[in-house]
């Protein structure tokens, strides 16, 4: 046994690999090897034989698989710290240029938009993404025959077989957070509300999903010359541009009475978009005074109160303000487009330090 000891001790020693030691511990305590032989030899044996070899063979088995394991870390300790040394990296380094994130142009947008209308006092609401039929329709004074509550223009949410409840929808814009930002504050009151929105169309300028911003202000005295005096210090701020002019344009939302388009003057001379100056008139958000009805819907008695409010897609000023052509492109995943527009988390154009 002693020999048996010496020789599988040291070929274990020897192993080079995990395949090697597998190797010697097959030949030596595999069903077929020489310690397993010697074990089954022992029935060959008197009483008092095998009271003194079969001890002695366990402990020799004992000791060979003690051996193989030891052994065994120690080539796996010894693979881990080649693969470290071979992997290692110096997370220290800067990174290459190519490789840096950047920020997306929507949150980019959204974050100018929001520290714009901060300076001017507004706070930000958000709200759930899909919304009761109450609060994405009803609420906003928008009526049963109302063409945005079609199937074509809105997601609706599946119903389990004979449920008769209103169903309930992928909000078509932020406005009912203006509801529910009513509900909770009360009045005076003076909130924006960016976040997704959900509409069945799609095209070079629509999307099924896209950004929205809407804004309201809720007061005792409130009229359309402090909403055109906000908005046009919003456009001057967002697009760098003094000399901007806008113009308003009677339109009609069932929100809002009355209400406004709002165009602002530009140039597509030589194909260029130019903003504050030109001929040429450009959309870029609708506004108006809080209908009475929506005032009420959110709790806020409206022959105490009045207020105003308007909504724009962030998407599309992005486009405006950074030459944007596609609004598909938004949403494709492309890391070319968005190494191309997309913003440096310290070089981002911000309205406060970063």
């Amino acid at each position: 046994m002693d020999d048996l000891r010496e020789k599988y001790l040291g070929r274990i020693k020897e192993a080079g690999d995990e395949a090697g030691l597998e190797a010697v511990r097959l030949e030596a305590v595999g069903k077929k090897g020489e310690v397993a032989l010697l074990m089954r030899g022992l029935g060959k044996m008197t009483p008092e034989e095998r009271q003194v070899e079969g001890p002695r063979l366990n402990a020799l088995k004992d000791e060979i698989n003690a051996a193989i394991a030891a052994r065994k870390a120690s080539l796996e300790d010894a693979a881990l710290e080649a693969r470290l040394a071979e992997e290692w990296l110096d997370v220290t380094l800067p990174t290459r240029p190519r490789r840096q994130g950047t920020i997306h142009p929507v949150s980019q947008v959204t974050e100018e938009v929001t520290a714009i209308f901060a300076d001017m006092g507004f706070s930000v609401a958000e709200g759930p993404q899909i919304e009761t039929d109450w609060y994405n329709f009803d609420a906003l004074n928008i009526p049963g025959h109302h063409p945005a509550r079609a199937e074509m223009d809105t997601f609706y949410m599946a119903r389990a077989e004979g449920d008769d409840r209103p169903p309930h929808v992928l909000r078509t814009h932020t406005s009912p957070v203006q509801i529910r930002a009513m509900e909770e504050r009360g009045a005076p009151l003076r909130v924006i509300c960016p976040g997704r929105v959900y509409r069945a169309d799609y095209d070079q300028t629509h999307t099924p999903m896209f950004h929205q911003v809407e804004g309201m202000a809720i007061d005792r005295v409130i009229s359309m010359a402090n909403l055109k005096w906000c908005l046009e210090e919003f456009c001057r701020a967002f697009f760098e541009v003094d000399g901007i002019e806008l113009r308003f344009r009677a339109s009609h939302f069932p929100f809002t009475e009355p209400s406004a388009e709002v165009d602002i003057r530009c140039s597509w001379e030589g194909g260029t978009l130019r903003l504050g100056e030109g001929d040429d008139w450009l959309e870029i958000l609708g506004s108006g005074m809080m209908h009475p009805k929506v005032l009420k819907a959110g709790g806020i008695d409206p022959s105490q109160w009045q207020g105003f409010a308007f909504g724009m897609g962030i998407d599309r000023i992005a486009m405006l303000k950074y030459g944007i052509p596609d609004l598909r492109a938004f949403f494709d995943s492309d890391l070319r487009w968005l190494r191309h527009y997309g913003f440096g988390a310290l070089q981002a154009p911000t309205r406060h330090a970063g």
